[in-house]
């Protein structure tokens, strides 16, 4: 971990760089996915207080009369009202956040003196020569004012299209511009003010909101700004903002929120907790939602949106993920709703909140019965699903099940829908009985493509049996549940089938209801499980005592009892010294877990190809998951040593 920060803190440290004196090379979204990493890993790490500089060697300095320091920030309306929950101001001040450079205006006895850059924070360039020629900064004040104000630098977007549409956006021209020697093109930026300062012992304004009348009493060009009540009205103002921010005169990442009270000893601080940047995310937008398809996915049935076609991370999206009928229930959506929607990372969209009911808007009606046995869906809130076991739709997806679980490749939907379609496969044995020629004989097969696919299923043995279970798709049961229940001794399927609920709920993290749906489950696929076995091409491991200590170095009188306590490992491709089954059998035993999807808390992802393509490695790259060997691995079990991960393939 202290490996990531490190790399963390560099990669910050020089993109803030880039972003105050060059080009920079990576979006905001991209640098706040950075930033919010590292404050996971490293919440009081010194970066946090530390100001990117925009200091040069051409202009003198001066020192501020405002501390010009960083806002903390918030991503997403939960982190918002986390904060103002902290807070807990009375009423909030909110301004557009302009995405521009920050200036300080310095003035003695109502005269113009200085205009100062952000430089640390604490010292910046004296560019007051340009500053100048800036508009919206008066030379002199109406009244006697000793101080400094605070504002932001911008071009506007006429500006740039007639002028710079060479320069990659408005702010990296503003950027160059105001720190040219020869001040050449400081008439065409615009100095929006927000924030002021008194030096002297009685000032003209004793809270904000007076402070805001008198900035624009004074001719300055003040930052557009609305007052609230409440910290939800604030997230719904941030949602109308964002609709219509592309069509500003200028650019603006966020918004800015503080009390009304003027707190000089937070202003002071490294990173003012009184205030906070309340950002746009890169990948949210608002459009309407027309209508809402049912995804049937085996027996489950969930709720897709049908959206105006909207921008997302340089896609078009045009439909959204519901989750499911509680969610829709709780955000109160209705078709002619406008709504968020997010994007994050390439996951598929998703319906984050309403912003508002139009005059014409519809109840979302759930299906009433399967479309495919006409059986009457049971609604559970987080789950719409067809109840019938014997249903045609439940079956297939039974067989999809099965190859995703044994992560069987050369088997996809296509063909498993053909064999499905032709009645040549209609549960999980039925694979196992497949002849070369058979599969051959399909369009796009052929003998070495069949014989493959072949190998490939067959390849996936012994099994152990929590994985075997999972394979069979019992409702809403996950391999975890089922190898907990394992762990605890019910360990074949005659124990788990024979036992009752109360004994099944002694299973640590298996509660009644849990222990209800696997023995109902199991009850209903036992007979298949039966036919699969049957037929001999599959072997369930067994468990014996000896096996329960016996991963290498266990027996060392100076190795861990448990090297893997605490960690978890997934593993995807061919391993060469060992099935599939053992590795996770021997994590388990090494006192880890053995997992089948890749997530953000992860240890390490095993494989042999460093170059996979899998979409598992493709996850744990985006996730900044460790990739380790088969031989790392084993390692990690013989002496506990975290194995080097320096060097994670990268996407």
């Amino acid at each position: 971990m202290q490996e990531r920060i490190e790399e963390l803190v560099r990669e910050i440290e020089y993109h803030q760089d880039r972003y105050y004196n060059d080009q920079p090379e990576i979006s905001d979204g991209e640098f706040d996915r950075l930033w919010d990493e590292l404050r996971e890993l490293a919440p009081n790490h010194p970066v946090f207080s530390r100001v990117g500089t925009d200091s040069s060697s051409v202009f003198s300095k001066r020192e501020h009369r405002i501390p010009m320091n960083s806002q903390d920030k918030a991503a997403d309306p939960e982190q918002f009202l986390r904060w103002a929950k902290r807070v807990d101001h009375p009423r909030y001040i909110v301004q557009y956040k302009l995405d521009g450079a920050s200036i300080e205006l310095q003035y003695d006895d109502g005269v113009f003196r200085y205009g100062i850059t952000r430089g640390d924070g604490k010292v910046g360039d004296d560019i007051t020569a340009n500053v100048t020629k800036m508009r919206g900064v008066p030379r002199k004040l109406n009244d006697p004012f000793t101080g400094a104000v605070r504002g932001e630098v911008i071009m506007e977007h006429e500006v740039h299209r007639r002028w710079y549409a060479d320069k990659a956006n408005c702010r990296n021209a503003a950027n160059g511009i105001m720190r040219r020697k020869d001040g050449l093109g400081s008439e065409h930026l615009r100095i929006f003010s927000y924030d002021a300062l008194s030096t002297a012992s009685a000032g003209p304004f004793t809270d904000e909101e007076e402070k805001l009348r008198w900035l624009r009493e004074s001719g300055f060009d003040l930052v557009p700004y609305e007052i609230f009540e409440t910290a939800r009205d604030v997230i719904h103002y941030r949602d109308l903002v964002n609709e219509k921010r592309a069509a500003l005169g200028f650019d603006i990442d966020g918004l800015v929120v503080k009390g009304t009270a003027i707190d000089l000893a937070d202003m002071r601080r490294a990173r003012p907790q009184k205030q906070i940047a309340f950002k746009f995310s890169a990948e949210e937008g608002i459009t309407v939602l027309r209508d809402v398809e049912w995804s049937e996915s085996g027996h489950l049935y969930t709720p897709v949106a049908i959206v105006d076609p909207v921008r997302l991370a340089g896609t078009t999206v045009r439909r959204a993920s519901l989750v499911h009928p509680e969610l829709i229930e709780s955000m109160n959506l209705m078709i002619g709703s406008e709504v968020v929607i997010t994007k994050r990372g390439d996951i598929i969209p998703k319906i984050e909140r309403l912003v508002r009911h139009s005059e014409a808007t519809q109840r979302i009606i759930p299906p009433e019965k399967c479309s495919t046995c006409g059986t009457a869906v049971v609604n559970e809130g987080k789950r719409v699903y067809c109840p019938n076991l014997a249903c045609p739709r439940r079956a297939f997806h039974r067989l999809q099940k099965w190859i995703s679980v044994m992560e069987v490749r050369d088997f996809g939907d296509v063909l498993l829908g053909k064999l499905f379609d032709a009645g040549l496969v209609r549960e999980i044995a039925d694979l196992y009985a497949l002849q070369e020629s058979t599969l051959a004989a399909f369009e796009g097969m052929g003998p070495v493509s069949a014989r493959k696919a072949l190998e490939n299923l067959r390849s996936a043995n012994p099994i152990d049996l929590a994985r075997f279970i999972a394979g069979f798709d019992i409702g809403g049961i996950a391999e975890l549940k089922i190898r907990k229940v394992v762990d605890a001794g019910f360990d074949t399927l005659d124990r788990i089938e024979n036992a009752s609920v109360e004994e099944l709920s002694t299973a640590e993290g298996i509660a009644g209801t849990t222990a209800e749906a696997i023995l109902r489950g199991i009850r209903a696929v036992r007979p298949e499980m039966d036919r699969l076995l049957a037929t001999g091409a599959i072997e369930l491991l067994q468990r014996t005592d000896a096996e329960e200590g016996a991963y290498p170095g266990s027996g060392d009188a100076g190795g861990s009892a448990k090297p893997l306590a605490g960690m978890t490992f997934c593993f995807t491709g061919s391993l060469e010294r060992m099935k599939r089954a053992d590795a996770e059998r021997l994590v388990r035993q090494a006192g880890g877990e053995a997992r089948s999807n890749v997530s953000r808390d992860l240890s390490r992802l095993v494989t042999n190809d460093p170059e996979s393509g899998s979409s598992k490695a493709r996850r744990a790259r985006e996730l900044g998951v460790p990739i380790i060997s088969e031989d790392e691995f084993l390692t990690m079990l013989e002496d506990g040593s975290p194995v080097s991960v320096a060097s994670v393939p990268e996407p």
